[in-house]
């Protein structure tokens, strides 16, 4: 693909956004490649977890800005639209999704990172929402998103003042769940994946879906919805963890 690089191994897919002249800035195509993508990686049962990442010293920095500038406000409602659409489908998909930022992280960058499960970050990686400085504001959920990761007055600080937020400082706000060393982030990333991948594939999607749903629909909501999810387990996976379990062995997960 054009604007994306795809590695499989192990059960772990790492996509990695590769338009280092423009700093992986997010464009028309950039969304298309990313659909196209995740369309084969939603129905490739092999796959346990899904690593994104960016080439050169960016994550993503953000959209486009040559291409953003001439839109009308129809054509920019549209390109939210797919923003919006994309970003979601990443935060519903089944499979599990981790950012590893290993640079700039910056508006709708920011709010990729913000759709993935959590986020892991180099030691070198910066985060911003630098939007008002454009005279524009997020588009792509991330008013929405970074709250509800970092709390209110965090992100309205951030959103506000568009401050470059260093990794630590993003890790103490609980924007960031780990930093590690630039040279060492792939290697923990993929440590992560793969002790993901050991565990049973449909809880950890039933685990994804009652925490989402609980986040958008509220504490008793969620709860009754884990109710029904802790239940749906006792199926041929929930059996095989419990008995191997018993037994003192791996399970087999099929």
């Amino acid at each position: 693909m054009e604007t994306l690089q795809l590695i499989i191994s192990d059960q772990t897919a790492i996509v990695t956004f590769s338009r280092p002249q423009s700093l992986n800035a997010l464009n028309s195509r950039v969304f298309q490649d990313l659909n196209r993508v995740l369309d084969d990686l939603e129905t490739n049962n092999n796959i346990r977890v899904i690593i994104l990442t960016g080439e050169g010293k960016a994550f993503v920095a953000g959209a486009d800005i040559a291409e953003m500038k001439d839109k009308s406000p129809a054509e920019a409602l549209l390109f939210s639209q797919v923003g919006h659409d994309t970003f979601n489908r990443i935060e519903n998909c089944t499979i599990p999704v981790i950012a590893a930022v290993n640079g700039f992280a910056l508006g709708g960058g920011l709010e990729l990172a913000l759709a993935c499960d959590f986020i892991i970050a180099s030691d070198k990686a910066k985060f911003s929402a630098p939007e008002v400085n454009l005279g524009l504001i997020p588009g792509f959920n991330g008013t929405q998103r970074l709250p509800r990761a970092v709390g209110t007055g965090f992100a309205k600080y951030m959103l506000f003042t568009a401050q470059m937020i260093e990794a630590p400082e993003a890790k103490q706000n609980q924007l960031v769940q780990l930093v590690v060393p630039a040279e060492e982030l792939m290697a923990k990333t993929i440590e992560v994946a793969h002790l993901i991948c050991q565990k049973g594939p449909q809880a950890i999607s039933s685990v994804k879906k009652a925490v989402n749903f609980g986040q958008l629909n509220g504490y008793q909501e969620g709860g009754h919805f884990e109710m029904n999810e802790f239940s749906n387990q006792f199926t041929e996976q929930g059996k095989e963890g419990m008995t191997a379990f018993l037994e003192k062995r791996k399970p087999n997960w099929e």
